[in-house]
């Protein structure tokens, strides 16, 4: 199968393994499918299949230049004894609502599903196009994604990771977790200012002519780890109908009955996944994004206009702390009927203006297929507290942005549709903000200590994901300026 960029001539098309390697496309847009793929599954056949089987057939479906035996492995190796649940993605019901728990992987969040996929993609894909320079994955990340690709790319061969995030813009927790990651091949650095400062930063680094060709005259080449890259985005698919076969088989649904899915929403990844699922084939009735106080795209659901002239937020739900969602452009791109040209003048104006406006009949589209709401970090708390009073069910402050605006939409419009709440993060990455919600006290610990303040509340099991988090002591923190950044890569490689 064949990809091009949403910014650019299909003439330019790359084989997948080659759209994978590369992440970015050079004219700073997004690898899409040049013809998005006819389903290779019957719906029925779904609640017969483990996840595994699931993946697998997403991701030859996708990546079609990838063998059956490099594919059974890569699923093999990305979805083994690093879950805590056998099933890889449970799901839980708990008032009504179903939780599709996306967070029992080794970091413990939904990153994960792909970010242990994704280097068996990349190492296979350097293989397939007999790349002889290493791969450099250059990421920015709002907490979770820095944590997953270090984690997921820990001494590989042939690849280095460099991370970048912002100063104070991410949980105890997470820090920790990138601080501590084991791996000769892996650097985290902090950056002044918040995570569009860093993407940006990254998305012109990827797009500099004159770096790219210093890169490769030292025996290196750029990719990326974040949803940006296609082989990010399409092991997302699989959860969607995974979980799906899975309320079939246990009764909740009858085959061939809608449902909703509300999606706690930063770069717009996640739900683009599952509206690639609906593509396929999946019975959704509506994908609803839910934001935090960055609200960006509950704003632009509504009206339109993307505008990112807004205050930033520093939030409770650090990882969707976001007001540039780079994952729109697909969707975008797939609303406007594959207009390259079209789509280059939209991304032009944020770039040069802060905002765009889409046509009246794209909006039409959007509201048809899309619903969105925001929380507030009060309400978040609330919501935390309100779940875990029902039946001592925890969640963490990203799947209660989900959780409240899934209540807030069904009380607006009485939808009766069977509600999947996509729950991304375990409750013990963000110990402070769920300690909090339950007890009504303000948590007197933060990073570990809280995680071991909030065991002493809740009691049970730790995951071994959690554990984990006791053992490992953290380097020291690196903080730059976001100009710097290049100059970091160049030391960081010993370019010369």
């Amino acid at each position: 199968m064949k990809y091009r960029s949403t910014r650019g001539a299909k003439d330019n098309a790359l084989t997948s393994p080659a759209a994978i390697i590369q992440g970015l496309a050079q004219d700073g847009g997004l690898y899409v499918p040049v013809d998005f793929p006819k389903a290779n599954f019957q719906l029925e056949d779904l609640p017969k299949l483990s996840y595994k089987q699931i993946s697998a057939m997403i991701i030859s479906l996708f990546f079609d230049d990838f063998s059956k035996d490099q594919i059974k492995s890569a699923v093999i190796n990305a979805y083994s004894e690093q879950w805590d649940d056998r099933s890889i993605v449970p799901i839980e019901k708990h008032n009504d609502n179903f939780y599709m728990e996306l967070f029992h992987g080794p970091t413990l969040a939904f990153k994960d599903i792909a970010l242990q996929m994704l280097p068996q993609l990349m190492t296979r894909a350097v293989q397939i196009e007999k790349i002889d320079r290493d791969i450099i994955i250059l990421t920015a990340t709002s907490g979770d994604t820095g944590t997953a690709s270090m984690r997921g790319f820990a001494n590989q061969k042939g690849t280095r990771v460099i991370v970048f995030y912002p100063e104070s813009g991410v949980s105890p927790v997470q820090l920790k977790q990138m601080l501590s990651q084991h791996g000769d091949n892996l650097e985290a650095i902090a950056i002044k200012g918040n995570f569009d400062d860093a993407q940006t930063e990254v998305k012109k680094i990827f797009n500099d002519e004159n770096f790219r060709k210093k890169l490769n005259q030292n025996g290196f080449q750029f990719s990326s780890a974040n949803s940006m890259n296609i082989g990010r985005l399409v092991p997302q698919i699989s959860y969607y109908l995974y979980t799906y076969g899975q309320l079939v088989r246990r009764r909740e649904i009858n085959l061939g009955d809608k449902v909703n899915f509300t999606v706690p929403t930063g770069n717009f990844g996640d739900i683009l996944a599952g509206y690639y699922a609906e593509k396929l084939g999946l019975p959704i009735n509506k994908l609803i994004c839910a934001s935090n106080e960055n609200n960006v795209l509950t704003d632009f659901f509504a009206k339109g206009e993307y505008d990112k002239r807004r205050k930033f937020h520093l939030t409770n739900a650090p990882a969707m702390d976001i007001l540039v969602s780079s994952n729109l452009e697909r969707l975008l791109f797939d609303l406007y009927d594959k207009d390259n040209e079209k789509i280059a003048s939209l991304m032009n104006q944020l770039t040069q203006r802060g905002h765009y406006q889409v046509d009246k009949e794209v909006l039409d589209k959007l509201q048809t297929i899309f619903a969105a709401g925001f929380a507030t970090e009060d309400e978040v708390k609330e919501e935390i507290h309100r779940i875990y009073n029902y039946d001592r069910y925890v969640i963490d402050p990203h799947t209660a942005v989900g959780s409240y605006v899934a209540q807030q939409y069904k009380s607006k419009t009485n939808d009766q549709t069977p509600m999947v709440i996509v729950s991304t993060a375990s409750p013990y990455k963000f110990p402070e903000t769920v300690y909090e919600a339950i007890t009504g006290r303000v948590c007197p610990q933060t990073g570990v200590a809280a995680i071991k303040k909030l065991h002493d509340e809740l009691g049970g099991q730790l995951s071994i994901g959690v554990r984990t988090l006791f053992d490992h002591e953290p380097h020291v923190e690196k903080v730059i300026d976001p100009v710097n950044m290049e100059a970091a890569i160049s030391s960081i490689l010993d370019l010369k």
